[in-house]
């Protein structure tokens, strides 16, 4: 019916066809509002009820408290980075990171902007192939938040735990494993996420804050990051990421209509089993990540011969197999199978594996 490829990327990635095919049906003329959610008002009571149900089922998605609030914002992750300590620096100025690839490097060099902030815990000395583990006893009685990232997508590594940090906020940035698994939301004090791995198209970021954590931004801090003023304007302070925004409820539907979170997980589990059983049974591919660490959205591999690798992905495009390149700092294989892949996908690119591993002994 449609000439689509697989596409295993680390993001922007796959959207459920049915959410493509119903985006594709309002396109032009969303609900006979005779305009497309692209020309639409954010004031206008048609795309306000497109933001509440979004919220409404990301909350029902997610059993999220009603002490926590729902933000949908822009800027992506990256603004986050500087959104969390500005607005939770707040008495002793402290936060402590655990540093498991990039993404939370890069959120740690954010920070330190801003505060004393302290690296309690990395696995960067073998190459974040592995998660460490920490607890309340390691994290300063004093920080102000610690700060996660529950998915690496460079890496393929991923938290099998939720720290314990007792009565101190814990960050997670979950934008690569939100909604392939139920979470208890209480656990934390803010979870974030991009919307481009399993929630919708690049241009909107969820933030679940518990609202007592609301309202503590110094005055200078420029207006647009101050959470209280997005809470405050129903996230819509300025104009927000419309069309980004729909697709994202459009997506949260669609899971709900599909068995929840729990269905989700199993079929996320599922089809990442059946990957790492076929490299770890095969004498050409390699997953160098710890067995307990990794991730069910991106599986990460190698041959061990990096021209080896590059031939891999060449052949592989070729055959609709497509964005297998692991990412740049670390090259290899990367299959990102987040929520919107189906079984179809893992089953064509392993039977691609087989024959390349046959043709490359």
């Amino acid at each position: 019916m449609y000439d689509r490829v697989y596409n295993f990327s680390a993001g922007p990635s796959m959207l459920p066809l049915p959410v493509l095919e119903k985006v594709k049906e309002d396109l032009l003329n969303y609900q006979g509002s005779g305009q497309s959610v692209m020309e639409m008002s954010h004031r206008s009571a048609s795309f306000k009820k497109i933001a509440e149900e979004a919220e409404a089922d990301l909350r029902e998605l997610m059993e999220i408290p009603e002490n926590y609030k729902v933000l949908f914002l822009q800027g992506g992750g990256t603004l986050q980075f500087s959104m969390v300590p500005l607005n939770l620096l707040r008495n002793s100025k402290k936060a402590d990171y655990c540093i498991t690839g990039t993404w939370a490097k890069k959120a740690y060099k954010e920070a330190c902007k801003f505060g004393d902030i302290k690296v309690i815990a990395s696995s960067e000395e073998d190459t974040f192939t592995w998660v460490p583990k920490f607890g309340k006893e390691d994290v300063r009685p004093d920080a102000d938040y610690v700060y996660i990232t529950t998915n690496n997508t460079i890496y393929g590594t991923a938290y099998n735990y939720v720290p314990e940090t007792g009565d101190i906020p814990l960050v997670a940035d979950m934008s690569s494993n939100i909604l392939s698994e139920p979470v208890d939301v209480s656990k934390f004090g803010i979870i974030w996420a991009g919307a481009q791995k399993n929630v919708g198209p690049a241009g909107v970021t969820i933030v679940i804050i518990r609202e007592d954590l609301i309202g503590y931004a110094p005055k200078e801090v420029p207006t647009y990051l101050d959470y209280k003023i997005h809470d405050e304007n129903d996230s819509m302070y300025n104009t927000p990421p419309c069309f980004s925004l729909y697709v994202a409820g459009e997506v949260f539907k669609h899971i709900k209509e599909t068995g929840g979170l729990a269905a989700m997980q199993q079929r996320n589990r599922a089809k990442a089993e059946k990957m790492y059983d076929y490299i770890d049974s095969s004498s050409l591919y390699k997953c160098p990540v710890a067995k307990e660490d990794r991730s069910l959205m991106n599986v990460v591999f190698v041959t061990g011969d990096a021209d080896l690798d590059k031939k891999f992905v060449a052949e592989a495009k070729a055959e609709g197999l497509v964005n297998l390149a692991g990412h740049r700092s670390i090259g290899g294989m990367r299959a990102s199978i987040y929520n919107a892949m189906p079984m179809e996908g893992i089953d064509a690119l392993i039977e691609f594996m087989k024959k390349f591993e046959e043709e490359n002994k």
